[in-house]
């Protein structure tokens, strides 16, 4: 059943027939725009068929997740300026039957919130090791947060009042937001509803590689735009991956060079996956499993750091990393 203070904003790439299961888990609860970000398959026309406003970005400018996501609100806005909430949507991802109800009772009720997100699950969580990966991250605790991911239903009037997303924010663009939002007085909420089912339809180490690559590149760009106290944003993201990838190995290196007997010291990595592991018993297998890509994972973290740090040597334009393609 449609519901006229709600807005759908999706956004896309060569998403295919998951745009089509995304679309169609839309349409029907309110007005919808796609934004498509120079796809080269049928995207575009997937989203005609189903009757669906498009936006095609110009291809001129550099694409970012968060300038397709403003470009789409603005359209969207221009259609019908009486909305009051709009929901962004990631095209890989199918929104929950009972989703859109259950967030706007909650904000109609919680006026001070605004974003609210639920929880976000795999769909083929058993594919790869790199989607159940995802699986596990996705599970992130209710109640009061920091930020957002992608999917979430906004408050259209806290949305304008700090301009929307910052479109030059190429990765963690979500969180960012966030940030401006709590800084208004704002604040944002996971509820413990079921929202998405995602497919991230990774199935390369290369992917996973490059995937982390970026959230390195994103806990960089974050902290250098707001790492300033109070909110000290993503700071401890980025010192605890120099610490595992530049600190340590220094160290080892020094004292093993020292005296050679030292290298028993590497123990530590093992040690610290082991604590990553036991701290969730409730699957001891993925835990071991993930704790395990999580310590690995800090190696193209900080090929991403290293490469925020260039372009800002060099004064670079900042350029978004893909990896599923």
């Amino acid at each position: 059943m449609t519901d006229s203070q709600i807005g759908i904003v999706v956004i896309g790439r060569n998403e295919g027939t998951r745009l089509k299961v995304c679309l169609e888990s839309v349409v029907q609860f309110g007005s919808v725009v796609y934004v498509d970000s120079g796809s080269t398959d049928d995207s575009v026309a997937i989203a005609r068929q189903l009757g669906v406003e498009v936006v095609n970005l110009d291809v001129s400018i550099p694409f970012t997740a968060a300038r397709a996501r403003n470009e789409g609100f603005n359209r969207l806005y221009e259609l019908n300026a009486n909305l009051e909430y709009v929901q962004f949507v990631d095209g890989d991802c199918e929104v929950i039957t009972g989703w859109f109800n259950t967030a706007k009772a909650f904000l109609d009720k919680n006026t001070e919130v605004a974003v609210v997100c639920g929880q976000r699950k795999e769909r083929f969580p058993d594919a790869s090791v790199y989607n159940m990966l995802c699986d596990i991250e996705w599970n992130t605790p209710i109640g009061e947060a920091k930020a957002c991911g992608g999917d979430a239903l906004m408050r259209i009037n806290a949305f304008n009042e700090v301009s929307g997303y910052n479109p030059k924010v190429i990765a963690g663009e979500e969180p960012e937001l966030c940030v401006r939002l709590r800084q208004k007085g704002w604040k944002i909420w996971r509820i413990d509803a079921q929202m998405t089912l995602h497919d991230a339809n990774i199935s390369r180490f290369s992917q996973w590689w490059r995937r982390n690559v970026r959230s390195g590149y994103a806990f960089a760009l974050g902290a250098s735009m707001h790492g300033a106290l109070p909110e000290r944003h993503w700071l401890k993201e980025v010192k605890r991956t120099q610490l595992w990838t530049i600190i340590i190995p220094l160290i080892l290196a020094v004292a093993t060079f020292i005296k050679p007997s030292f290298i028993i010291l590497v123990a530590i990595y093992p040690i610290q996956i082991t604590r990553l592991a036991i701290k969730n018993k409730a699957n001891m297998s993925r835990n071991w499993l993930y704790a395990s890509y999580v310590m690995l994972g800090k190696f193209p973290e900080m090929q991403g750091q290293l490469s925020f740090y260039i372009n800002r040597l060099f004064n670079n334009e900042d350029k978004i990393i893909e990896y599923k393609n």
